[in-house]
């Protein structure tokens, strides 16, 4: 879903004036779509709505998910104190005025007409995503099934490779090399590479001497990537910012200079305040982290490690010097399996590999035992009928079409040689 599609819905009236409730569960009923001007500010201008008995005229929000509100700052732009309705696909979190009180929401996925939304996929649909979209349903499953071992190993093996380039830098120090690649992971695609700069910046000795307190751990990774650079009363924030002006001084460290951490289209949740402070959380709790994930044998094990949230004054901040409400910012399970999967599992494979006793069924299962990846490629695979049923199978089709699909490799694909004997 696209908010572009929502304001088409909007604007065409794609949705009843009447029988519809809030979120709150309120009566709502729409007299006047008002203007789509497309300028600074709200999406809808003048519109006029009745909640319950009540009617009120202002602007009107659309967004896909409503934490996309805080996403977007909008609590800090005056021009958006006279929303009388936020409306959004998905309502996930309760957005509220200066005054406290609770901007009523619309739900839309309770409303489309599934026709009106079949159309609109038909319309963005490509028109050749992948060359055997056509044919791709008919392939046995006998097929599919070997090719996708061999996928998960090709996949396995170039990011083994990735490690072990970088392990030969280190002359092989392992600790190092891991805290660096899982800072990376921590911080998505968008902060990867400013959180993998700050782990190789800091070191993993440094960490290891510093890491009694949780808050100097924070120190060094806030200050490292120039997040304790404002100015404000917060104790919280000037303690981290004195403890990290001394380990400058102790540690001849600096802050990467150029390099900046993003927040824009991240929900909450995933701001880099929080995943650098549920990576300080972590690495507080796990003495011999490697050690750990080296030699546990079950998946479980190695989830439950990850069962942690970060400090106290995370859980009513998602920036420093500005208070939210209060939640407790656990690591989600979604995010511990995307760690397991990009960082441990390939660093089970390269470990055992080296050591030249390596059997790669366990860690086959366990890609087994965890959920399907929510991504585009994935939904596409589904589009086309592919049964996906785990992080295996997600894993497999990643490959596919990356290394295969996108290369134009029909001749090298399993799928596309059946296809073309077929």
């Amino acid at each position: 879903m696209n908010e572009d599609y929502l304001h088409y819905l909007w604007v065409n009236k794609k949705l009843p004036f009447t029988q519809l409730q809030t979120h709150q569960k309120e009566n709502l009923e729409i007299l006047n779509f008002g203007q789509y001007l497309q300028l600074a500010g709200p999406d809808v201008f003048n519109a006029q709505i009745r909640i319950d008995q009540q009617i009120w005229a202002g602007n009107i929000e659309i967004h896909v998910k409503s934490s996309d509100w805080y996403l977007h700052h909008h609590e800090k732009d005056n021009a958006y104190d006279n929303v009388i309705l936020h409306v959004v696909w998905e309502h996930d979190t309760p957005v509220f005025r200066k005054d406290n009180t609770e901007i009523p929401t619309l739900e839309l996925n309770n409303y489309i007409n599934q026709e009106e939304l079949i159309k609109y996929k038909n319309l963005l649909k490509p028109k050749s995503w992948i060359k055997c979209e056509n044919q791709i349903t008919e392939v046995d499953t006998f097929i599919w099934d070997n090719f996708k071992e061999k996928l998960i190993l090709e996949r396995l093996e170039r990011k083994a490779n990735e490690i072990l380039v970088r392990l030969k830098e280190t002359s092989f120090d392992w600790e190092q090399v891991f805290f660096e690649f899982l800072a990376k992971n921590f911080g998505l695609n968008t902060n990867g590479n400013a959180f993998l700069s700050m782990a190789r910046n800091i070191g993993f000795t440094i960490i290891r001497k510093e890491r009694g307190e949780v808050e100097n751990l924070e120190a060094l990774f806030f200050g490292c990537l120039n997040l304790l650079q404002s100015n404000c009363d917060d104790f919280y924030f000037s303690n981290l910012k004195n403890k990290w002006e001394y380990y400058k001084l102790k540690y001849q460290l600096t802050e990467l200079n150029g390099i900046e951490v993003s927040f824009f289209k991240h929900r909450p949740d995933n701001f880099p305040t929080i995943r650098l402070a549920q990576l300080a959380q972590f690495l507080f709790y796990n003495n011999s982290v490697f050690d750990s994930i080296i030699t546990f044998k079950k998946l479980e094990d190695i989830q439950n490690i990850f069962k942690i949230a970060p400090s106290i004054y995370w859980n009513s901040h998602y920036n420093f010097c500005k208070s939210n409400s209060h939640k407790i910012k656990k690591i989600s399970s979604n995010f511990t399996n995307l760690v397991v999967v990009n960082t441990i599992i390939p660093f089970r494979f390269c470990y055992e590999k080296e050591r030249g006793n390596f059997s790669f069924e366990e860690l086959l299962e366990w890609l087994k035992l965890m959920d399907l990846e929510k991504n585009s490629i994935v939904d596409k695979f589904q589009y086309f009928n592919i049964n996906l049923a785990n992080c295996y199978d997600s894993q497999a089709v990643l490959q596919l079409k990356n290394e295969y699909c996108n290369q134009n490799k029909c001749l090298q694909c399993a799928i596309g040689l059946h296809i073309l004997k077929k």
